[in-house]
């Protein structure tokens, strides 16, 4: 298994970020908010996870080993793939994913496009006793900050499209949530905030 990756970005698309290793570009499906810390031409080492099926071999990348290990986590709970599973890390933080289920918050669970109310119980009754206690890294600390305005907008907007929401219901997300973005504006929680607007419409 490949446990990580190190090298130089030579590429970032909609859903993915091609990492040059030795010569070979290893293409890595990641979050809007991991895709956001990624700038084409530069090292970036990803902590990775195997997904082996009978027809393919997909290779996710993460911020960090926390996100890793709740990714893996997640796909232990019964009707949750890596598709499901990197959405759930892609709407919520690790300690935000543990909070909720240790609470029981079937609410903020639902928030994630393709979990309806019984997939949360489900998810709850299964790892809340699997993910352990918050270790401190909540959506206010993590980080994904692009180096101006525009990309933060393409980034949350691709990400919406990718979670399954249609272009004009991204458009008018982001525009919701702009106000909020300020100088230094963080994707990942700017994505949040976008899937909770498309959730209250």
């Amino acid at each position: 298994m490949i446990a990580f990756v190190r090298g130089t970005v030579a590429g970032v698309t909609l859903s993915s970020a091609v990492v040059e290793v030795g010569g070979v570009g290893l293409e890595v499906m990641c979050t809007p908010g991991t895709l956001a810390t990624l700038r084409t031409g530069h090292e970036a080492t990803l902590p990775t996870s195997m997904v082996v099926r009978e027809d393919s071999l997909t290779l996710f990348g993460f911020l960090d080993d926390d996100e890793k290990q709740c990714f893996e986590l997640l796909q232990t709970a019964s009707g949750v793939g890596p598709k499901l599973a990197q959405a759930m890390l892609a709407v919520l933080a690790p300690d935000d994913l543990r909070v909720a289920v240790t609470h029981e918050d079937v609410k903020t669970l639902t928030q994630v496009p393709g979990i309806g109310q019984k997939g949360a119980q489900r998810i709850i009754l299964e790892l809340r006793d699997r993910l352990g206690a918050p270790v401190g890294a909540t959506s206010a600390t993590r980080t994904g900050v692009p180096s101006s305005a525009a990309p933060w907008r393409d980034q949350v907007h691709q990400g919406l499209v990718g979670l399954g929401w249609s272009a004009k219901e991204a458009e008018r997300a982001v525009d919701e949530v702009a106000p909020q973005a300020g100088d230094a504006p963080d994707v990942g929680s700017l994505l949040r905030a976008a899937l909770l607007a498309l959730r209250k419409a």
